[in-house]
């Protein structure tokens, strides 16, 4: 999850941070589609391999592409309000995992986390392309 950030910055330099964002998002789709595929110890390891690398790539792009589209003295405000959100989803997603887990099961958690990452897909490729601002 926090190893690719090591070379992530790299990646975005150099194919930009919407297509690394997109990548992370492909990747989250496929870590839902391994986990689906089966419940052996092979599909649970690949899927959490491509859901780190698909969380990485996904924060990591969503974050610079976020200040691209704010004038630098907003961007310490702004990234702090970012950082706030998504930890915060994190931390009740991270609570939450269980009781879903157990009233719902494996399958149905994996299908339920395509939503948000589908609505992330769309929004990313329906949305505007960054101006520089002042």
């Amino acid at each position: 999850m926090y190893g690719p950030g090591f070379f992530t910055g790299k990646l975005i330099n150099r194919f930009g941070a919407r297509r690394i964002n997109a990548a992370g998002l492909v990747l989250l789709l496929l870590s839902v589609m391994v986990g689906l595929a089966g419940i052996d110890v092979m599909h649970y390891w690949l899927s959490l391999i491509l859901l780190g690398i698909g969380w990485n790539f996904g924060f990591t792009g969503a974050s610079a592409q976020i200040m691209d589209f704010h004038r630098p003295e907003e961007k310490t405000q702004v990234q702090s309000l970012n950082d706030f959100i998504v930890f915060g989803v994190m931390m009740i997603g991270s609570f939450s995992s269980g009781a879903l887990m157990n009233l719902f099961g494996w399958n149905a958690v994996l299908w339920g986390s395509l939503v948000p990452v589908a609505v992330a897909l769309i929004a990313l490729l329906a949305g505007r392309r960054p101006t520089l601002r002042g």
